[in-house]
């Protein structure tokens, strides 16, 4: 059976973290599921805990633990194989080098202004 490979942008964490009811929700479990599998880097790791912790969202600390041990426990861990620049958003650039290394079938955000349309830049 093949794998579908997903990179989730932050902003779609978010929304799991303020509606636990909504449809990001069932992404992210869709994500974590076979035989989808969620890829991360480090840099992503760090970004969702950054943006998850920023005061104004008002993601209660417990919540915010739960999210991200969910994620590491169900993800699968990529090194970035090389620097981009494609993104309009240069904090964007690290999704699409994880998609890159993971070999992404889809990079899901809610965000797709600060994303190419066609992403496939292998060689």
């Amino acid at each position: 059976m093949l794998s579908l490979r997903l990179v989730v942008d932050a902003n779609v964490m978010v929304s799991v973290a303020l509606k636990p009811a909504g449809l990001p929700r069932t992404v992210l479990l869709v994500t974590i599921t076979k035989p989808a599998r969620l890829y991360v880097s480090r840099d992503i790791l760090q970004e969702y805990r950054e943006v998850l912790s920023r005061t104004e969202l008002g993601i209660r600390n417990g919540l915010l633990q739960q999210l991200m041990e969910l994620i590491k426990r169900h993800s699968h861990m990529v090194g970035s194989a090389r620097r981009l620049q494609v993104a309009r958003d240069a904090d964007d650039n690290i999704f699409l080098e994880c998609a890159d290394a993971a070999k992404e079938d889809c990079l899901i955000t809610g965000n797709q202004k600060h994303f190419p349309k066609f992403w496939k830049p292998r060689s």
